[in-house]
């Protein structure tokens, strides 16, 4: 089942070439045009959601990144072929499946 974000980004990005990505913001104004900033929480979730699931990937300077530790300006794409499915710094993590979140 998803959300109403994750069909928005996941129909907005079908509609796109193979290869081009999406801003957050455009998601956040198609669903909430008039006060688009309060989304933009909501819909880093919900992308990283999709990103774990191997939906979507996401692109930090227009490579994909871990989408569990990215931070900063991101976009969003469709996985192409070549992009990696797994990140060299969450193999420690990995073993701790179900946890969200570094324990330091």
């Amino acid at each position: 089942m998803t959300t109403p974000i994750q069909d928005t980004i996941l129909s907005q990005l079908a509609a796109l070439p193979a290869g081009k990505s999406i801003d957050p913001m455009s998601v956040a104004k198609i669903l909430q045009p008039e006060r688009w900033q309060r989304l933009l929480g909501h819909i880093r979730t919900d992308a990283v959601e999709l990103a774990k699931e191997g939906k979507i990937v996401i692109l930090r300077h227009n490579k994909p990144t871990n989408p569990e530790k990215f931070r900063g300006v991101y976009r969003l794409r469709l996985p192409m072929e070549g992009d990696p499915t797994s990140f060299p710094d969450v193999a420690d993590d990995e073993a701790d499946d179900g946890v969200d979140g570094a324990e330091d």
